[in-house]
């Protein structure tokens, strides 16, 4: 059985399409020329309403994509006889290529493990210890991951003991933001204090997974931290000449709290989904559903059902284990169907 082409895929949040005021944003910005390289006064609006969003005076750049945003952020604070803490899972452990380590030309990832997607900070100190001074590299960063890769969220709470054991052991914290704005909108508390307030040094806030075409921002809150950072997304080819481009799809998103808007949109989604998935196909849910992303065990016999369907699903984690992404363009139809075949799915293999 195929799929029309405009089905919905719960594949990633990366398969949306732009949203429609991002787009208006894009033609606005298109309609006349403007000084090239981010001199143009788009991009110096973007600047100034992520200083406002996060009420504090930071440093703000543009990256194409996530990979660069993170490996140059921590590029930025780390040497290459530095170490780097993070999750076993985390992304610039497991999908960067080994980008942090080449721009940081050599800084080791020390992995910790932890449950449902967060980092052990018991482990992380034992991890610590291990690492002789001198003979070891330095450890000089913790990484997280918000909302995390297994889509829960870091509490306040566990943010402050984060920020906590990141000032004791006199490392940097970096924040992967991919999906910051859907841990902002199930936190329910302001951007500013789940990350400057919180003990975050840099933050790369992710747009492509919330309704961009494809540009995220990594935002120094100590603005010493940017210094000449221009010249390293210039060496990494992150320096578009058409900059505004880039700054207008965030104009558009960060205006009327469209990205909030987009992101709460998106949780209740999930819940909802995972809820009817539980309920009526007696799926199991592996994780708790705090973000935008369900966790589902999956005999193969289903998948490979679903997949006649015209469904596309990613496996997560070996060898059954499948995550399905909802995003700020699922509607209420696409669970539908998506629920009925899985439903009918599991009724027919029962």
């Amino acid at each position: 059985m195929n799929a029309p082409d405009d089905r919905y895929q719960f594949t990633s949040d990366n398969a949306a399409g732009i949203c429609p005021e991002v787009s208006a944003a894009l033609e606005c910005a298109n309609a006349d020329v403007a000084p090239p390289y981010g001199d143009d006064q788009w991009t110096a609006r973007v600047r100034k309403q992520v200083c406002e969003l996060f009420e504090v005076e930071c440093d703000v750049f543009f990256a194409l994509n996530g990979t660069a945003a993170n490996a140059l952020a921590l590029a930025q604070v780390c040497q290459s006889f530095h170490s780097i803490v993070c999750y076993e899972r985390a992304h610039i452990q497991t999908d960067e290529c080994g980008a942090p380590e080449f721009f940081t030309k050599g800084a080791k990832l020390l992995l910790t493990a932890g449950e449902n997607g967060k980092i052990d900070l018991d482990r992380a100190e034992a991890i610590i210890a291990q690492q002789p001074p001198l003979h070891a590299n330095k450890p000089r960063v913790i990484s997280i991951t918000q909302a995390t890769e297994l889509g829960t969220v870091y509490s306040l709470a566990e943010l402050a003991r984060l920020s906590e054991f990141a000032r004791r052991h006199d490392l940097f914290l970096h924040m992967d933001g991919a999906r910051f704005a859907n841990a902002v909108a199930t936190i329910g508390r302001s951007p500013k204090e789940i990350s400057w307030q919180a003990g975050v040094d840099i933050l790369c806030f992710g747009g492509t997974k919330n309704g961009l075409a494809g540009t995220e921002l990594i935002v120094f809150f100590k603005k010493e931290l940017g210094f000449e950072f221009d010249y390293r997304l210039k060496q990494a080819g992150q320096l578009q000449s058409k900059t505004r481009f880039l700054a207008a799809q965030w104009s558009g998103l960060l205006t009327d709290d469209v990205w909030l808007r987009n992101a709460r949109h998106a949780n209740r989604m999930a819940r909802l989904l995972a809820e009817r998935l539980r309920s009526e196909a007696k799926i199991e849910i592996l994780f708790p559903v705090e973000a935008n992303s369900v966790f589902v065990r999956l005999e193969k016999k289903i998948e490979d059902a679903l997949r006649g369907r015209g469904w596309q699903l990613y496996q997560f984690i070996q060898p059954d284990v499948w995550r399905i992404m909802c995003s700020w363009a699922v509607k209420q139809s696409d669970l539908d169907e998506f629920v009925a075949d899985v439903v009918c799915i599991r009724q027919t293999a029962s």
